[in-house]
């Protein structure tokens, strides 16, 4: 339902995007994400050093004289945001909850993918495949993506993320950087060994990013007495008491021991991970991860 006040807010988050793309890293998007294909420019006359290889044998037969092909990158790529729209994104203690935080960030990279001319699609994904947005271009697209990014609200347990993987896969034909949004943390029942599979089998053809999202207070808790604490995704809750040493500590062993499982896969799977927290702005860290991305692709 496109709602007055919706709409209000796809209007605020897209000229907070444009301010934040611009000031950031608008350059730092384009140098990190190089096109892989190459596409064809000119004939031009043979001058001496040029790759024998590419000389054009049908245009120098005609002209009598070598002349070569010459090629450019294709510089258009396609961007999938996968994002998990399940219930534990209504947690957040600091500024924003997690699924504010997923959607602005997803913002962000939608406009520069498009400021950069490549397409961008969306897939949302709790505890099945709900959407996909196919990959296009153009700022009616951008609209259409940020109303998707705000317009939901988490439910489910996110227990369709191995089933959004294959989904991803078996939709796009040709190779796309796809950023995976969410908080990694498996379903009730689940592993994120679910994940390992899937993951690995994407990024096979596919340049896969994780942006994991958390919030400070899900790894440790403050000492504040007693607290009532509900599993979103399940509705449980759970009587705290947040006085108690041994309590606080077992809370923060637990938290440590799904971020290392979490760390373990994504490592295993050749995932590059952006860490992303409810506490503090974004757009650090993806110029930063950008910055990264371009260091090693010199390297390369």
């Amino acid at each position: 339902m496109l709602t007055p006040e919706l709409m209000e807010e796809v209007r605020r988050l897209q000229i907070r995007t444009r301010r934040r793309v611009d000031d950031l890293f608008a350059g730092e998007y384009h140098s990190a994400f190089l096109g892989r294909g190459i596409e064809f420019a000119e004939v031009r006359e043979y001058a001496p050093g040029d790759d024998v290889r590419s000389i054009d044998w049908n245009v120098t037969a005609r002209a009598g004289k070598p002349f070569i092909k010459r090629y450019i990158e294709e510089r258009q790529l396609t961007v999938v945001l996968c994002v998990d729209a399940s219930a534990s994104g209504l947690f957040g203690t600091v500024a924003k909850t997690k699924g504010r935080l997923i959607a602005e960030t997803g913002a962000a990279i939608a406009y520069s993918a498009l400021q950069n001319n490549d397409r961008v699609g969306l897939m949302r994904f709790s505890d099945e495949v709900d959407l996909y947005v196919p990959p296009r271009k153009g700022p009616r697209h951008l609209l259409r993506l940020l109303r998707e990014l705000l317009g939901t609200t988490p439910s489910g347990s996110g227990r369709a993320f191995p089933e959004a993987l294959e989904t991803v896969g078996s939709v796009l034909h040709q190779r796309a950087i796809v950023f995976i949004a969410s908080d990694f943390l498996p379903p009730p029942g689940g592993s994120m060994d679910d994940l390992a599979r899937p993951l690995a089998v994407l990024g096979r053809r596919h340049d896969v990013i994780a942006l994991r999202v958390s919030d400070p207070r899900e790894q440790t808790l403050p000492r504040v007495g007693l607290i009532e604490l509900e599993d979103p995704e399940t509705g449980e809750r759970v009587l705290f008491d947040t006085s108690s040493r041994r309590l606080r500590r077992r809370h923060e062993a637990v938290a440590a021991k799904r971020r290392a499982e979490s760390d373990r896969v994504l490592r295993r799977t050749g995932v590059d991970v952006i860490d992303l927290s409810t506490s503090r702005p974004f757009g650090a860290e993806l110029e930063r991860y950008f910055r990264l991305r371009e260091r090693r692709r010199r390297r390369e």
